[in-house]
Order: structure tokens, then sequence, then C-alpha cells
């Protein structure tokens, strides 16, 4: 008899990485970032368990084909959609829209929590794309994007906050993380990209591991790398 145990990360990956055939043509969005020379088990294709969820996903297909500037790999989609969905996010904020296949992954969360993502995006040219995608998708009622510098918009934005995927300038993650976490309720998360390439701001690392009212995990450190931070009171 093969046994067999998973940690808590292997976990979370493993129900990240599969889904449930249910008779929907299955939807290839291509080889992940971690494995861009061959495939594996992340790299299967996707199942939409519905017309919503596969126009979603069809949009995402035709996104990645189009223009892109700094976007989630497939992989780390899969990983926001599902804790998206996971914890019933109500209220999730983008910082880094770029051309909107982040904001895609978190739709197909959203879609299903009922919820709204808040997007910030300096670039105009880049935030027409990310319209043009969310029309595409159906998902415009989903997503707001808000256009300009977000050191100063996210002043406006009200809590709570049950996620905050930080995915702009990395060397200002710390200054975000500094106005939103009051806003951010307690059990909600804070999801940041690349924390391997282009090296994280070390004062951030130490601001969400070194703070006792924060757990944090690092996942798929062998591509751009993700932090995910518990806001624990």
């Amino acid at each position: 008899m093969m046994h067999l145990r998973f940690t808590s990360v292997s976990l979370i990956l493993l129900l990240a990485f599969s889904s449930l055939a249910t008779g929907q043509q299955a939807i290839d969005l291509g080889p992940s970032i971690v494995n861009p020379d061959s495939r594996s088990p992340i790299d299967n294709p996707l199942f939409p368990v519905d017309d919503g969820e596969r126009q979603i996903l069809e949009a995402l297909q035709q996104a990645r084909k189009g223009p892109r500037y700094a976007n989630v790999s497939v992989t780390d989609g899969r990983l926001l959609r599902l804790l998206t969905e996971a914890i019933g996010a109500q209220r999730v904020v983008e910082i880094g829209t770029s051309t909107g296949e982040s904001g895609l992954w978190f739709a197909l969360g959203l879609r299903k929590t009922g919820g709204h993502l808040i997007t910030h995006e300096i670039h105009p040219g880049r935030a027409k794309i990310a319209e043009e995608n969310f029309r595409r998708a159906g998902v415009e009622h989903l997503i707001t994007i808000v256009l300009g510098d977000a050191h100063e918009t996210v002043m406006d934005l009200e809590g709570p906050i049950d996620i905050l995927f930080l995915d702009a300038d990395k060397d200002n993650y710390l200054d975000y993380l500094d106005k939103l976490v009051p806003k951010i309720r307690p059990g909600g998360l804070i999801i940041a990209h690349n924390m391997v390439s282009p090296p994280p701001d070390p004062k951030y690392i130490e601001a969400i591991t070194q703070n006792p009212a924060f757990e944090t995990s690092f996942l798929l450190m062998d591509a751009a790398g993700i932090s995910v931070t518990l806001k624990k009171r």
C-alpha cells in the first residue's frame, strides 16, 4: 500500500491546480512559468464548471495572446482564485492591474462569493486593455478600475478588505501595507507577488514575518514567488 503525506502547502497547491471535469470542454492556458519548458500536473487544462466560468477562462486565454505586461502566471492565478473563493472574499483590493489577467482570476472566485474587486493602475494604456479584457469576460460588474498613483488613490478606500494583492512597484510594498493594513479585517489576507524575482524589499519581508499580528507563508518560490500573510487580529 502506498502512503501519501501532504503538507498544508501541498494541499493548497493540489486544490489550486485541480479542476473537476463536468462535461465542459477543457481550456488550455498553456504551461506555467514554474515549468516553462515542460508540462506537469499543475499545467493541466481547466474544466469550467459552467458557461460563466468558461467565458472568463476564454477571455484569459485570449488575453495571454495579446499585449501583456508583468502579469501573473497561470500557476499564480489559480492560487489567487482559490484563496478568494476559499475565504468567501467580499472586497478584494489589487495594487497593479496591469492588463487584467490577475483581475480575471479574482473574478472567477468573486462571481461565486458575490464580492467585488477594486484594482488600481497608474498606466492608462494598460488600464484600457484590462477594461476590454473584463468586458470580454463578462465580469465588468465585478470590477472597478481606479486610475492613478495608488499611493494616493488607496487613501480613499473603505474597509473592511478581505484580500489585499500587491503587484505594483516592488520597492514600495511597505507603503501600501502601512496605509491599508488598518482596513484589512482580522482573518483577511495580504498576498504579495514577486517574492523572488525581482528581489523583494527586505523591510517588507521583515514587516510580514516579525509582526505577531501576522502569519506568513511563502509559496511557489521556484518562480516569481508569492507571500500569503494572514492578519490574525
